[in-house]
C-alpha cells in the first residue's frame, strides 16, 4: 500500500498571492470609490507588488481589502484617515499586522462580515465572467503539476477551488 496524501492548494501547490491581490484591488475599488477611483495603474502594480510582500499575515480573505487600503493610504498621505499609515512599512506590517488590523477596522468603520462578502463576491464574479483572466493570476509551483500527474501514491487536494484546480490538471 503506498503512502497517502493530502496537500493544501494555497500556498503549498499554488502561488496565489497575485489573484489574491488582484481580487482584493477589485473589491476596495467597490468599497471604497472615493479612495481608488482616481488610483493610477502604477499605483495598482505597485500595491498588488505590496501585497505579495504582506500575504503571509493573511489569515482571511477579507483581510486583504484591509491592507489595500492601508497600503495606498501609506503612498497617498492626502487621503490617510488612518492613525497607523504614517511611516509605516511592509516589515511593520509584517510585525504588527496583529495589532494593526483592529485598529483600522474602527478608524474605518468597517465591518467583518461584510468585507468577507465582497471579497467572495468579487472573486467569484471574477473567476466566472473572466476565467482566463483569474487563472493568469494564480500559478502552480514550478514541478508541481508534474508531481501531481505522476505521483504513485494517493494525492488528495484540500481547496475550494476544484473547478479551476481540475482545469489545470486535464491541460
Amino acid at each position: 500500500m503506498g503512502h497517502l496524501y493530502a496537500l493544501d492548494f494555497d500556498g503549498v501547490l499554488c502561488d496565489t498571492c497575485g489573484e489574491t491581490a488582484i481580487s482584493a484591488l477589485k473589491a476596495a475599488k467597490l468599497r471604497w470609490p472615493d479612495l481608488f477611483g482616481s488610483v493610477d495603474s502604477s499605483t495598482e502594480d505597485w500595491i498588488v507588488e505590496q501585497m505579495i510582500k504582506v500575504r503571509p499575515v493573511v489569515e482571511t480573505g477579507y483581510e486583504t481589502l484591509l491592507l489595500v487600503r492601508l497600503l495606498l493610504e501609506t503612498r497617498v498621505p492626502s487621503i490617510r484617515k488612518s492613525s497607523v499609515a504614517e511611516g509605516l512599512t511592509v516589515e511593520g506590517v509584517l510585525e504588527d499586522w496583529f495589532k494593526l488590523k483592529p485598529i483600522v477596522m474602527e478608524e474605518w468603520n468597517e465591518n467583518r462580515d461584510d468585507l468577507i462578502d465582497l471579497f467572495g463576491k468579487v472573486r467569484d464574479d471574477w473567476l466566472e465572467n473572466d476565467f482566463a483572466g483569474w487563472i493568469q493570476g494564480n500559478r502552480f509551483y514550478p514541478g508541481v503539476a508534474d508531481a501531481l500527474r505522476f505521483a504513485s501514491s494517493k494525492v488528495y487536494i484540500v481547496t475550494t477551488k476544484l473547478v479551476w484546480l481540475l482545469s489545470l490538471l486535464i491541460a
